[in-house]
């Protein structure tokens, strides 16, 4: 199953089920009104309702309104090995916040103050059921399911000083989308690759099973310090290959295209945009 959120032809804002080149829209009077209130009262998203053309709606972050995203830094061999850092026995965890997000076909804002704008493909956990101190044995029962992410990073933000948080958090930088594909439709993530595509060319390309810390792992750890609601977004890390670590480094430019695409997941576009432009 395929879960998105949207805005109606109308403007107002929604959740539903993909069919096809159709969402079926599932927000009713009375009942959850987003996908994370969804999430939270364990809808099954098997019913129906009003339909609408996918052409005809304006997608939203999958999640337009977590109350965490947690992010996972460093979490390929390929990437930790560019970028210098020892090996650690825990997860690099740093923080987005929600109103960075942008939705599949937005654009990502570089901003008016640093061209030193990066990509970083990532698959993105949507937590389902809540909880805390998450055993690795039962942290799967715990996802709704996966979406591609982009965290894309302003790099001399990110280091001016050893905290991430300035670098990872300008407006318009998360890419989220465009859908949420539950765990039965995902299967198994092992050989399915997390790509980057910068104007058609291929500069990331690593399978999930090569993160250091998996899936069950990362939620274990995670809910051991903060408890995880329904909603949550968890981003598990990108593979090497970034831009600040080509030579000559690549920067995302406006007018460039970005592809995230990880196989049954789906593929999440946007362009980039200059902060200037859209004041």
């Amino acid at each position: 199953m395929k879960l998105l959120s949207f805005r109606r032809p109308d403007g107002t804002p929604s959740f539903g089920r993909v069919d096809g080149d159709r969402v079926v829209d599932l927000a009713r009077d009375g009942g959850p009104t987003s996908l994370r209130a969804a999430l939270a009262a364990g809808m099954a998203f098997d019913g129906t309702g009003p339909v609408h053309a996918l052409a005809d709606v304006v997608l939203l972050p999958v999640i337009p309104d977590p109350a965490k995203i947690l992010c996972v830094g460093h979490n390929y061999e390929t990437h930790r090995q560019e970028t210098g850092r020892a090996k650690v026995e825990h997860p690099s965890i740093f923080t987005r916040f929600a109103d960075t997000l942008v939705a599949d076909g937005q654009p990502i804002i570089r901003p008016r103050v640093s061209g030193d704008l990066d990509y970083e493909a990532e698959l993105a956990i949507v937590i389902g059921r809540g909880g805390r101190a998450i055993s690795e044995v039962d942290a799967l029962d715990h996802v709704a399911g996966y979406a591609c992410f982009n965290d894309a990073s302003v790099r001399d933000w990110q280091w001016h000083t050893t905290q991430f948080a300035p670098g990872k958090n300008f407006p318009g930088t998360g890419a989220f989308g465009p859908y949420l594909v539950t765990p039965d439709e995902a299967g198994d993530l092992s050989d399915v690759r997390v790509v980057s595509r910068l104007n058609g060319t291929v500069m990331q390309d690593q399978p999930v099973r090569d993160m250091i810390f998996p899936v069950a792992r990362i939620i274990a750890y995670v809910s051991a310090f903060t408890p995880l609601s329904p909603g949550d977004v968890i981003a598990t890390g990108t593979p090497g290959g970034v831009g600040a670590k080509r030579q000559p480094p690549v920067w995302m430019q406006p007018g460039d295209r970005i592809e995230i695409d990880i196989g049954r997941i789906g593929t999440l576009t946007n362009f980039i945009a200059h902060e200037e432009t859209l004041a």
